[in-house]
């Protein structure tokens, strides 16, 4: 994969963030799906893994009802849903293993996304929802330093990916912030300056694109895009529907 794809792909407005004004249609509803126990002394949520397409995927494995998110860690939309949605998905319909629930990284915004997406892959698997949930939950001291993005994008015009990528965690605060949970200062730049994940995450990205993903959140419901679904309310309708 080339590198090209960074060179051109421009700072999208935050309106792409939950930029779809059509209707959910979740279709007839679906016979009641039974819940699974987890293994003994576990429980679902603890059953997190990369899939092969590049996403993590929280639940029971065999889960009936697969939730899939398209999501930027930067899109006000996706964090409206994170901070009203997580927890009543998890606990109501992942932790009884009915649904399985993944997230996939989908660059909106270009550039400044790159940050927050490779680091809070590199914190593993165990981690990677906490953190995912505590970026979103950091949003509101965030996105105010985005404010001037086209102008210090400008000043990183010509870099190499992992150049920019490091300059946008520095200047969001992501360093510090996987500091905070865990992860080293020299393990958060090798994951910023790790090229061959650059590289997957741009594909990851190209293969959304190609199933109908154009902007965040997107929810796929066993493999079916939920269209205009962008809240939680929206998700759930979705989810009973499907027999959750």
């Amino acid at each position: 994969m080339k590198f090209r794809f960074l060179a051109i792909l421009p700072l999208i407005a935050l309106a792409a963030c939950g930029d779809n004004s059509s209707t959910v249609n979740s279709g007839a509803a679906a016979a009641p799906v039974a819940a699974a126990p987890a293994p003994a002394g576990q429980d679902w949520t603890q059953a997190v893994s990369q899939t092969k397409e590049g996403g993590f995927v929280m639940g029971n494995p065999a889960a009936p009802i697969k939730l899939v998110e398209y999501g930027s860690r930067l899109c006000p939309t996706c964090g409206a849903f994170a901070n009203t949605g997580m927890k009543p998905l998890i606990d109501t319909y992942v932790k009884n293993g009915k649904v399985s629930y993944e997230f996939r990284e989908y660059l909106v915004h270009g550039a400044p996304d790159f940050a927050p997406a490779l680091l809070g892959r590199c914190v593993g698997t165990a981690a990677f929802f906490p953190v995912l949930e505590a970026m979103f939950a950091a949003q509101p001291t965030v996105l105010p330093k985005m404010e001037d993005a086209q102008a210090f994008q400008a000043t990183l015009q010509g870099k190499p990916p992992e150049v920019f990528a490091t300059a946008w965690a520095e200047k969001l605060g992501y360093i510090d912030f996987v500091k905070q949970r865990g992860l080293t200062e020299a393990k958060a730049r090798a994951c910023l300056s790790d090229k061959a994940e650059i590289d997957k995450v741009v594909k990851w990205m190209d293969a959304g694109t190609q199933l109908g993903v154009s902007g965040t959140p997107s929810f796929f419901l066993n493999g079916n895009l939920l269209q205009g679904a962008v809240s939680w309310a929206q998700v759930e309708q979705a989810l009973k529907a499907a027999g959750a």
